[in-house]
């Protein structure tokens, strides 16, 4: 079917990419703004001297001298001062101490003052740098939105088309069923699948289920569709918009194993699995920093986000960096987390494995085992990250197997890969549960002993329809 016109110059889309450029304008206004400080302004290093002045020298009788004629040598001991606190701390250094005593008769007062001093303008300046820090981070999650914006606007401009032949057959077949059509809307993925979007009522006081009237849209389409999940289930008399999909030719299966750290039953590892737009589903993995509450709590707040991130259309790599980015902000203390990510296409039966901070993920097909490792940082370290990813085309039986750190690092280092490579080989399992309380109890049976940290092993096995 070769009529459908693709749709050009839609309102809707110029308006999204009117909110797109107001957001990049606004990051570029975040980023122009003050910049972090390095150094002293001449501004606060006058008033660490006049501070001084004021409640030292004030009181002492050679002020006018200091001050006076001998000015330029008590402006060089002072920044002599300000530097050696900058190298060795409040102490200083034997030979500066000396120096002021042979200069100031109020040497330990003086002292005393320059530090406080010192000590205020360097608080002032890293509230200033953190405010910075968190204009930046702010800049950087709205460069990122604007720029996903952007890119979902161009291509739903390019998926948008017409059909007018195809929407008159479907009119006719569902008026023939007692079915009035509101108004139709076609869309093409990247992969040239079709969706189809239907707003229609029974005409008489009857109800049909979605199923057969998606079975019905397929006809006339003359493509194998399928409705959208979490759609309704009876189509009533009143107008309801059905998301006709085209059917997928995989679809994959999920089973997970874990321990806590000490057979605790809180583990610092969370893991999710979900359905993303584009007949995608992914299947992410976080391990929080150490073990516990705390951890799993880092942890479930990343998988959260994630979640709510994907499931709305986000690209992965930038939800990502703005769960990196919201993490950063504002924290005094470093807490991070790993991503271990792996979304597969149904479509086509491609995986993309995506990774921050993570550990291995082992692919295991009919005669081999291959595992894929990562160097990249996990989140929550940096305002700005790399994020690792590699591609696979998956063949019908394949198994994704993803691990925390905590599996790894109870086998022997330097034979940690290989022996979980071979772990995978050595067994003929294809159902996914069990796959993973393989792999958790023969690492486990080799180690003999208690975890010594959260371990989680996820499973997915991806079949063809």
């Amino acid at each position: 079917m070769n009529d459908g016109q693709a749709v050009h110059g839609s309102p809707y889309v110029d308006q999204i990419e009117k909110f797109a450029g107001s957001l990049k304008q606004l990051s570029r206004t975040f980023l122009g703004l003050e910049e972090k400080k390095k150094a002293f302004s001449d501004e606060e290093i006058d008033e660490m001297f006049d501070r001084v002045k004021e409640k030292v020298c004030g009181k002492c009788e050679k002020c006018g001298w200091c001050w006076g004629e001998n000015f330029v040598h008590t402006y060089q001991m002072g920044y002599e001062i300000l530097s050696a606190v900058d190298h060795y701390g409040n102490e200083l250094n034997v030979e500066t101490k000396r120096k002021l005593m042979q200069r100031c008769v109020m040497a330990p007062r003086f002292l005393r003052e320059m530090l406080a001093g010192f000590h205020d303008a360097r608080q002032n300046m890293m509230w200033t740098n953190r405010i910075a820090r968190s204009r930046e981070g702010c800049a950087i999650q709205m460069d990122t939105f604007a720029d996903m914006i952007q890119n979902t606007a161009k291509e739903l401009e390019s998926s948008i088309f017409t059909d007018e032949r195809l929407e008159k057959k479907m009119i006719s077949a569902l008026k023939k069923k007692g079915i009035k059509v509101l108004y139709t809307n076609f869309f093409m993925n990247r992969e040239g699948k079709y969706e189809i979007h239907v707003t229609a009522r029974m005409m008489q006081n009857q109800k049909m289920p979605v199923k057969e009237l998606v079975k019905l849209i397929s006809a006339a389409a003359g493509r194998r569709l399928i409705p959208q999940k979490d759609s309704a289930q009876m189509l009533g008399n009143s107008y309801m918009t059905i998301v006709c999909l085209e059917g997928p030719a995989f679809y994959t299966m999920q089973g997970t194993a874990r321990i806590g750290k000490g057979c605790s039953s809180i583990s610092g590892d969370n893991y999710t699995m979900m359905d993303m737009p584009g007949g995608r589903q992914g299947v992410a993995l976080s391990d929080g920093m150490g073990s516990g509450e705390e951890a799993c709590r880092e942890s479930t707040l990343v998988i959260e986000l994630l979640e709510e991130l994907l499931e709305a259309g986000f690209p992965e790599k930038t939800a990502i960096q703005m769960i990196n980015t919201t993490l950063v902000m504002g924290r005094e203390e470093i807490h991070y987390s790993t991503v271990d990510m792996t979304v597969f296409d149904l479509y086509t039966g491609e995986c993309e494995i995506i990774k921050a901070g993570a550990s291995s993920t082992f692919i295991r097909k009919k005669d081999s085992v291959e595992h894929l490792s990562s160097t990249s940082l996990p989140i929550g370290v940096m305002n700005s990250i790399e994020i690792d990813s590699v591609k696979r085309q998956l063949e019908d039986g394949n198994f994704v197997i993803m691990v925390t750190d905590g599996v790894l690092d109870a086998l022997p280092v330097g034979e940690q890969d290989i022996l979980l490579e071979t772990i995978i080989q050595g067994s003929a399992i294809t159902n996914p549960k069990e796959m993973a309380h393989h792999v958790l109890e023969q690492v486990l049976n080799w180690t003999g002993k208690e975890p010594e940290d959260d371990m989680t092993v996820l499973a997915v096995g991806i079949w063809e329809c």
